[in-house]
C-alpha cells in the first residue's frame, strides 16, 4: 500500500507543478506576456477589472501548497524507507596488506622476486 500511495502522492506533485507553471503563465505582468492575450488586462474579460489578477494569485498558492505538502510527504516516505542494499554491499572482505608489501608494490610495480621488492622497501621516501 506504501508504493501505491507513494505513486499518488508523486502524481500530485507533478499535476500539481504543471498547473503551477500554467498559472504563472497566465498571471498579467509589467510586459506583453500570455496572460495578456486571454484578456487579463481588460475591464470585460471573465473575472472582471481586477478579478483575475486576485484569482489566479490565489490559484497559484493553493497549487504551491499542495505542491508542498506533497513534497513533505514524499520526503517523509523516504526518510521512513529502509536502506536497500547496494551493488559494493556484496562484495568480499578485502584481505589486508602490510605497509612494506604495498609500499614495494607501489614502488615497483614489475618486481618479479623478493629481493627486489625487499630493495624497494628500504628506499627511502
Amino acid at each position: 500500500m506504501n508504493a501505491s500511495l507513494s505513486t499518488l502522492v508523486m502524481v500530485v506533485q507533478v499535476i500539481s507543478a504543471l498547473v503551477i507553471v500554467g498559472l504563472v503563465l497566465l498571471q498579467h505582468g509589467k510586459g506583453a506576456d500570455m496572460g495578456a492575450s486571454f484578456g487579463s488586462g481588460a475591464s470585460g474579460s471573465l473575472f472582471g477589472a481586477t478579478g483575475s489578477s486576485n484569482f489566479l494569485s490565489k490559484s497559484t498558492a493553493v497549487a504551491v501548497a499542495v505542491f508542498f505538502i506533497a513534497t513533505l510527504i514524499l520526503t517523509s516516505f523516504g526518510a521512513n524507507k529502509a536502506p536497500s542494499v547496494g551493488v559494493m554491499d556484496n562484495l568480499p572482505a578485502a584481505k589486508t596488506v602490510s605497509a612494506s608489501a604495498s609500499a614495494a608494490a607501489v614502488a615497483v610495480p614489475g618486481a618479479a622476486s623478493a629481493s627486489a621488492a625487499s630493495k624497494a622497501a628500504e628506499i627511502p621516501k
